[in-house]
């Protein structure tokens, strides 16, 4: 059997855990595979999980000044090939409508991409709809490959229409990890079967049974609720809506949260913390790796993601996070934003709120911190929920047997 190309913006990455467990999946199904990255790491650490892919990593130059000999015999060759001037169309009606230098990039990537291509590689697949696919869609056409993909979150709903419609009309087929991003890209295709949903799910075996005793801890007497959220410190997590609902509970209220994730606006973050008047109460942990992740849940009373669509239009898919919590028993609180209330029936398996609704985020806190027994209620209810619905092993197999079929 041949490989398959899997295209990533950039590899390993921490907060792309759901890419690397998908990518070791396949592996242990029979699925031999080629990693190509955009970009190379800048994460500080990498997860477990890495460590146990043995695929090839094949780096593209993330800019073209990067390695220019590099691209110059990439564009050589392709211009001696007899695809060129098809896959050259489709670059020029591209940047027809988007004349940028990233445009340009892009298919400097995608000429070193299909040049360096190993013989026994048949098939690319990417990861996300934008640049990637972008890269892996111009480099199919130039060595003479078809290609899939898997869309997400923020490449769905910050990529113009346009862009999308035309790479929905080239792919052979494509999976998306929410059913809010089906419908979306089902209708954009104008099929109802271009695009299957497969949910990421996950592979529960890193994180320990909710089988400890319940926590006693209400705010008021002994130790502080300890409140917990993991995410990049970005627009869409929602952290400012949390930091003033934070600021906005009753003094006597004892609680301390843990962040842990790091981001572009962490630095704001910080700072706001401090106007806000919660430095003392806040511990700002950035990046860490699964197994420290795994160690503040197990610490923790409460999981909270405030996430919301941001002003790009970039949102959250189905944090991964959440159901991470979840699988350990953590009661969450989250928001009514994508495909969240796919994963948290409100009252049942969780809370949930609006997006951005302050007050609302510091009510349900309140009432949360002061109950243990709804919280413990909930998470164990989640954790049975969670581990029946969401194992990756489908969405695996589904991929697996598809991959089978074509390499």
């Amino acid at each position: 059997m041949s490989r398959l190309a899997v295209v990533v913006k950039g590899y390993p990455r921490l907060s792309e855990t759901f890419i690397a467990q998908e990518i070791l999946g396949l592996q242990t199904r029979g699925i031999d595979q080629l990693i190509v990255a955009l970009r190379k790491p800048y994460d500080p650490f990498i997860h477990e999980v890495h460590r146990k892919i043995t695929a090839d990593v094949l780096y593209l130059p993330e800019y073209l000044k990067d390695d220019p000999a590099r691209v110059a015999r990439a564009r050589r060759w392709a211009q001696a090939q007899p695809t060129y001037a098809e896959a050259r169309a489709l670059f020029e009606a591209d940047f027809a409508r988007e004349s940028n230098a990233g445009r340009q990039r892009r298919w400097g990537q995608a000429c070193v991409l299909a040049h360096e291509l190993p013989d026994d590689v048949s098939w690319i697949h990417t990861h996300y709809l934008h640049t990637p696919c972008t890269v892996a869609r111009y480099a199919a056409h130039l060595s003479g490959r078809r290609w899939s993909f898997s869309a997400h979150a923020k490449d769905i709903w910050t990529s113009a229409e346009w862009d999308l419609k035309v790479k929905l009309a080239d792919a052979a087929w494509g999976v998306t990890c929410t059913k809010v991003n089906v419908d979306h890209l089902n209708a954009l295709a104008g099929t109802a079967d271009k695009v299957d949903l497969v949910y990421h799910g996950l592979d529960f075996s890193p994180f320990p049974q909710p089988d400890g005793p319940p926590g006693t801890a209400n705010g008021a007497t002994g130790a502080p609720v300890r409140l917990l959220s993991v995410g990049r410190a970005v627009e869409k997590k929602g952290y400012d809506d949390l930091l003033h609902a934070l600021g906005a509970l009753p003094a006597s209220l004892n609680w301390h949260f843990d962040h842990i994730g790091g981001g572009e606006k962490a630095d704001d973050l910080k700072a706001l913390a401090e106007r806000l008047g919660l430095t003392d109460r806040i511990s700002w942990h950035g990046a860490r790796p699964r197994e420290d992740v795994i160690a503040a849940a197990s610490r923790a009373d409460l999981f909270v993601l405030t996430s919301k669509v941001a002003k790009s239009g970039d949102r959250d898919g189905l944090p991964n996070v959440l159901m991470e919590a979840q699988a350990m028993g953590l009661c969450c609180l989250a928001t009514r934003v994508s495909a969240i209330p796919e994963l948290i029936r409100d009252g049942e398996t969780g809370v949930l709120v609006p997006p951005a609704d302050r007050s609302a985020i510091a009510a349900a806190l309140e009432t949360l911190i002061r109950s243990p027994d709804t919280r413990h209620r909930l998470g164990q209810a989640a954790a049975q929920d969670v581990r029946a619905r969401f194992s990756a092993d489908p969405g695996l197999d589904f991929l697996a047997d598809r991959f089978r079929k074509i390499l």
